[in-house]
C-alpha cells in the first residue's frame, strides 16, 4: 500500500479544477480528478476537460467515458502545445492514451537508458490529420460561448439563506444605481439627519408599498443600516406614475428631502442600463428564436413544425437567406410534460416523458447540422420548477445529448453567438419567463396595457429593474449567494417564451423577443383567457440587424 502526500499546491489545483467543472456543468469522478491534479499546467487541464465535454457530449467524466472515447480524447491531447503535451504525458499514459511508437534505446552521457521516439512517416500524416480535424471541430463550436450560467444548488434552506440572497442583491444593485447621476450624493439610512434637509439621496430595497388615505404612495425602504418611510405625492402625476412601477423587493434609488422619520421624494431612479450600443457583426448571419413546442400534446402543431424544418433545410423555394442561418434558439417547454395542470393527461398523445423527448430529438435531428441549436428548459420540461433550472435531465432527454449541433443551457442563461476575430459577438439573454404573469397581474400600468397579451412590455419592465424576478413571490427560486436573476451584463438580445405570445421590440437598444408557440389553445388556456400566437419565428440578421417574422401557421 502506498501513501500519497498531497501538497498544498496540488490541493489548490484540485479545488480549481472542481470549481471549473462546477461552473461548466461537468462532473469528474475521483480517479480522473486525482490524475489531472498531478499536472502543473492547470489551464491545459481546463481546456482538455472542456473539449472532452464538447466532443463527447458527456457531462460526467469517468475512466469509462475516456475508454469509450479514446480516439476523441487522444485527438484533444494531440492538439495541445508541445510543452503542455510533455507536462501531461504521465496523465496520458495512465489514462491509456499513449500512441503506439517505435523506440530506440541508447545510452545517454550519464550512462542511463533514454528513449528516443521515432514516428513513422505514415504516423506523422495520421497525427497531422487528427490535429487538423481537431482544429476544425474547435472552430465549429468557437462561435458559441456561454457567458453566464447560474450555479445549481440543492440543500436544506434556512432563513439566513434568503437574508444573504437579498443582502447581496442590495449591494450589487446599489453599485449600479450609483452610476446614475440623478440619484445625487447617496447616504446610508442611518446617516439621515434628525431634522428635515433637502438634497437627500438613498438607495434601498422596498419592503412595503401602500396607498395612503390621501392617495399618496408610501414605501418602506431598507438598506444594510436601517429602514425609513418614503413618500411620493399624488399631486405630482408624472412622478407618481413612475413610482407606481415600483414592485416589492426591488432595489430603487430615491432623491428628495426629509429626515430619519420620512423622506419626501422628487426623483425615483431605477437601476436600468444607459442606452445600449446596437452592435453589428462583420458576417452576414441569421439567428432564429422560438420555443414552447409542447411535443407530446395532442395539440402539438407537428405539420407546421415540419414545414419550419423544411424551410431550415432549404426545401422552400425562393428563400436564399436560409443558407446564412447559423443559430436557432429554443427557449424552453420542448415537451408538454405530465401533471403540469389538472386533467393534462387527457390532452397528451405521448404519455411517457422520455418518449416525448425522443420525439423532440427526432425532429431536431432533421435540421441541417451546420445550424447550432441552443436549448434551454421551461416549466413544462421534466426537472425542478424552482429557478434557476438545470439543463435538461439526461435521464429523460438523453437522445438530445447525442445531437452534436445541440447546445444545452440552464434557465436563465447568457449565450454569446457570432463571435470571431473581428467581432465580439451578440449576447443573448435567455429566460423562459415563469415570473411574467405576476407583474402582468400586479402592476397598475402593466394591467392597463394588458401585458399578458403583450409580454414584451413585461420584458421592458424587467430590463428597467435589471432583474428577471425582483419580487420574492413572483417565481419559485433557490436563494443562492450570487443572484441568478440579476442582469449584470446588459444583453444585445433578451429572449423569452412561456406566454405563447409573439412580440419584437427594442428597449434602450436591447432587442426584445417574445416567442410564440407550436401548440393550439388548450382548455386550460381557454379558462385563463390566453390567446396564443402560433408558429411565428423571428429571425435576426447579426450584420444588418434586420428582423423578419416567419409565419408557419
Amino acid at each position: 500500500m502506498h501513501t500519497i502526500q498531497i501538497t498544498p499546491l496540488a490541493f489548490m489545483d484540485t479545488r480549481e479544477i472542481l470549481r471549473f467543472c462546477l461552473e461548466n456543468g461537468l462532473l469528474v469522478d475521483k480517479d480522473v480528478l486525482n490524475l489531472f491534479s498531478e499536472s502543473s499546467d492547470i489551464e491545459s487541464v481546463k481546456l482538455i476537460l472542456n473539449k472532452i465535454k464538447s466532443n463527447t457530449n458527456q457531462k460526467i467524466l469517468t475512466r469509462q467515458t475516456i475508454d469509450d472515447n479514446k480516439d476523441k480524447v487522444s485527438e484533444i491531447f494531440l492538439g495541445l502545445p508541445e510543452e503542455s503535451q510533455k507536462d501531461l504525458e504521465s496523465v496520458k499514459v495512465k489514462l491509456g492514451l499513449s500512441i503506439e511508437i517505435s523506440k530506440e534505446i541508447s545510452k545517454n552521457v550519464s550512462g542511463k537508458d533514454r528513449v528516443v521516439i521515432i514516428s513513422k512517416p505514415e504516423e506523422k500524416e495520421i497525427e497531422k490529420e487528427k490535429q487538423e480535424k481537431s482544429k476544425k471541430d474547435e472552430k465549429a463550436v468557437s462561435d458559441i460561448e456561454i457567458l453566464e450560467m447560474p450555479e445549481i444548488e440543492s440543500r436544506k434552506l434556512e432563513v439566513k439563506d434568503f437574508v444573504t440572497y437579498f443582502r447581496n442583491r442590495l449591494i450589487k444593485m446599489r453599485g449600479v444605481i450609483q452610476e446614475h447621476s440623478e440619484v445625487g450624493n447617496v447616504i446610508s439610512i442611518n446617516k439621515l439627519p434628525n431634522t428635515s434637509r433637502p438634497g437627500i439621496g438613498i438607495i434601498g430595497l422596498v419592503v412595503d408599498k401602500r396607498v395612503t388615505k390621501s392617495k399618496n404612495l408610501l414605501f418602506e425602504v431598507e438598506d444594510l443600516t436601517g429602514r425609513v418611510k418614503v413618500l411620493v405625492n399624488s399631486k405630482n402625476p408624472e412622478l407618481f406614475e413612475k413610482a407606481e412601477d415600483i414592485t416589492l423587493d426591488s432595489v430603487i434609488g430615491f432623491k428628495g428631502s426629509g429626515s430619519r422619520q420620512i423622506v419626501f421624494v422628487n426623483e425615483v431612479v431605477f437601476p436600468e442600463s444607459m442606452l445600449h450600443e446596437r452592435k453589428r457583426s462583420n458576417k452576414d448571419e441569421w439567428a432564429l428564436f422560438t420555443g414552447d413546442l409542447h411535443v407530446g400534446s395532442k395539440l402539438f402543431l407537428e405539420e407546421n413544425f415540419l414545414k419550419f424544418i423544411d424551410y431550415l433545410n432549404g426545401k422552400v423555394p425562393n428563400t436564399p437567406e436560409v443558407k446564412r442561418i447559423r443559430y436557432l434558439f429554443l427557449v424552453g417547454d420542448l415537451v408538454a410534460g405530465t401533471g403540469i395542470y389538472q386533467g393534462q393527461e387527457n390532452e397528451l398523445n405521448i404519455i411517457d416523458v422520455e418518449e416525448q423527448y425522443a420525439k423532440v430529438a427526432e425532429l431536431l435531428g432533421k435540421i441541417r447540422k451546420d445550424i447550432k441549436i441552443i436549448v434551454g428548459p421551461g416549466n413544462h420540461d421534466v426537472m425542478r420548477i424552482m429557478e434557476p433550472q438545470p439543463t435538461l435531465d439526461e435521464k429523460y432527454a438523453w437522445q438530445l445529448y447525442n445531437l452534436k449541433n445541440v447546445v444545452l443551457v440552464r434557465n436563465p442563461c447568457n449565450v454569446l453567438v457570432g463571435k470571431n476575430e473581428n467581432f465580439s459577438g451578440m449576447n443573448v439573454l435567455m429566460y423562459h419567463g415563469y415570473s411574467f404573469h405576476y407583474y402582468a397581474n400586479t402592476l397598475p400600468r402593466l394591467l392597463k396595457e394588458k401585458a399578458t397579451h403583450n409580454p414584451e412590455k413585461i420584458m421592458h419592465y424587467l430590463l428597467k429593474n435589471r432583474h428577471l424576478a425582483p419580487t420574492h413571490s413572483s417565481t419559485l427560486y433557490f436563494p443562492s449567494k450570487k443572484d441568478p436573476f440579476f442582469i449584470e451584463n446588459v444583453p444585445d438580445v433578451f429572449l423569452s417564451g412561456h406566454t405563447h405570445k409573439s412580440g419584437v421590440s427594442y428597449y434602450n437598444n436591447v432587442l426584445v423577443i417574445s416567442s410564440s408557440c407550436w401548440e393550439s389553445k388548450t382548455d386550460f388556456q381557454e379558462r385563463m383567457g390566453n390567446e396564443p400566437d402560433y408558429c411565428k419565428v423571428p429571425m435576426f440578421n447579426l450584420k444588418t440587424r434586420a428582423v423578419k417574422i416567419l409565419d408557419f401557421e
